[in-house]
């Protein structure tokens, strides 16, 4: 039976502010990329979203971002390269103590918003994340864009990598994400956004906005928990992948 991992971005609340229903969602997904303080979360948030996924036995990731609460880690800002191997170790760091603090904890890495964007198509972030990730815990997972440039940085540095695509979002030509600027760039109806990620895992490539299938390896599913009818296409995602023949299960477990 094919598996595949379904993974989401969690634990992006800072204080009282609230984004996204996580407890609901783990009970759909495999994995859970949980926020590390500068885009998104904090120390309380943080130990709360790694004990409410090992109750429900989902794995658990860092999800670094660009230091940018304003922007919630979707906007480009100016670093050099130390300053992303630093930020994103900082971060790495304590996604390690404070899962480790509730007895589970992360298995990978996933690079949030804009910062996971560069990596697609820039050798330079890429490899500062690639190198952080080392430098902090050489055997955590890399976890990084279906056809991107990251996948061979990683493994050239002796990194293991699972591939990713998104079920919510549209696809150029080129296998890029379609801008969130651009009409029709996040997807909103379930039962379509399901049965074009069937699909693509039965085809081991990523479906264009044109219908085309570009041939690369997948892993995982993303679905962002912070889209509106988040729970739904979740739910209807796994249904229907589990109802096909496709089997969910993390890559970290």
């Amino acid at each position: 039976m094919p598996t595949i991992d379904i993974n989401s971005d969690m634990g992006e609340g800072f204080g009282p502010w609230k984004m996204g229903d996580d407890e609901a969602i783990l009970d759909i997904v495999s994995s859970a990329n949980v926020a590390c303080g500068l885009h998104a979360g904090d120390p309380q948030i943080m130990a709360k979203t790694f004990a409410q996924a090992k109750a429900k036995g989902v794995a658990v990731g860092a999800h670094p971002g660009f230091p940018d609460l304003w922007g919630f880690g979707r906007r480009v800002i100016p670093h050099t390269v130390q300053e992303i191997e630093r930020f994103v170790a900082y971060q790495i760091g304590a996604a390690v103590a404070l899962s480790s603090y509730v007895g589970h904890p992360i298995k990978y890495v996933k690079a949030h918003g804009a910062l996971g964007n560069l990596t697609q198509t820039n050798a330079e972030v890429a490899m500062a994340i690639a190198n952080a990730v080392k430098a902090v815990d050489p055997s955590l997972i890399c976890v990084t864009f279906a056809g991107g440039l990251m996948i061979p940085i990683a493994n050239e540095l002796g990194l293991a990598t699972r591939a990713e695509v998104f079920a919510d979002r549209a696809y150029t030509e080129e296998g890029h994400l379609v801008h969130r600027k651009e009409p029709g760039a996040v997807l909103h109806e379930p039962e379509f956004a399901a049965q074009r990620m069937l699909r693509m895992v039965r085809a081991g490539g990523i479906e264009t906005v044109s219908g085309r299938m570009l041939p690369v390896h997948i892993d995982t599913i993303c679905v962002h928990s912070d889209t509106p009818g988040a729970i739904g296409m979740a739910r209807v995602l796994r249904d229907t992948l589990e109802s096909s023949g496709v089997a969910i299960r993390s890559f970290g477990s």
